[in-house]
C-alpha cells in the first residue's frame, strides 16, 4: 500500500528555503547549499546521480509513484516544465488553476482529495510530498505517514520554515550519514 513520504533537505535550524525565495529564486538566499547533496545536475534538471548513500536515498524519491506539491513550491520551482520523474503530479489549488503544461499536472481542490487521487495513481509505490505549508496541513489532517529529511550542517538564520507550531510526534526509523548530508528517516505517530 501507498505511503506519503515527504523528502525535504534542510539546515540544522529548520528553514528548507532562505529568506527572499519566489519566483526564479525558489530556495532563496543561500538556500541552494541544501541541495549540494545531491551533485551537479546530469544531462539537465532534474536528473541528478548522488554517489554512495545518498545515490541509493535518491534512488528512493525516484521510485515514488505520484507527487503530491504545495502549489507555492510548485510555481517557484518552474512547475516542473510539467514534469516530475514521469509520474501524476498532484497540486492542491484553491480558486481557478493556471492551464496544466502536461498531462502528468492535476490541480485538485484540497489536501485530502490529492493525497487520495495521489495513492491511487502510485498504486504500490510511495507517494512524494513536497512543499513546507501542504507537509503542515497534511500533518493536521494525519495524512503524511513518514519524512525522509536531508538535514544539512549549515544554518541559514533565516527563510522559509518546514515544522509550523503544531505538536506532532515522529519515531526515527533510519540514519544514514553521507558527505554534506544526514539522511534521518521517520515514521509520523499517531495522535494521541
Amino acid at each position: 500500500m501507498a505511503k506519503s513520504v515527504l523528502y525535504m533537505s534542510m539546515s540544522l535550524d529548520g528553514f528548507i528555503a532562505g529568506p527572499g525565495d519566489g519566483p526564479g529564486n525558489g530556495l532563496g538566499v543561500g538556500g541552494l547549499r541544501l541541495h549540494e547533496w545531491l551533485g551537479e545536475p546530469v544531462a539537465g534538471y532534474p536528473h541528478f546521480d548522488p554517489p554512495g548513500v545518498s545515490g541509493r536515498v535518491f534512488a528512493e524519491v525516484m521510485a515514488t509513484g505520484a507527487v503530491v506539491v504545495g502549489r507555492k513550491t510548485f510555481d517557484y520551482a518552474g512547475r516542473w516544465d510539467g514534469d516530475h520523474h514521469g509520474v501524476p503530479i498532484f497540486v492542491p489549488t484553491r480558486g481557478t488553476p493556471p492551464e496544466p503544461r502536461s498531462g502528468w499536472v492535476h490541480y485538485v481542490p484540497d489536501v485530502a482529495s490529492a493525497m487520495r487521487e495521489a495513492k491511487a495513481a502510485a498504486a504500490d509505490a510511495n507517494v512524494m510530498v513536497h512543499g513546507a505549508s501542504l507537509a503542515q496541513s497534511l500533518l493536521r489532517e494525519g495524512l503524511l505517514d513518514e519524512l525522509e529529511i536531508h538535514l544539512v550542517p549549515v544554518v541559514l538564520g533565516g527563510g522559509r520554515r518546514l515544522f509550523g507550531t503544531d505538536h506532532v510526534e515522529f519515531e526515527l526509523t533510519r540514519v544514514l550519514d553521507a558527505p554534506g548530508v544526514t539522511h534521518l528517516h521517520y515514521r509520523v505517530l499517531p495522535s494521541s
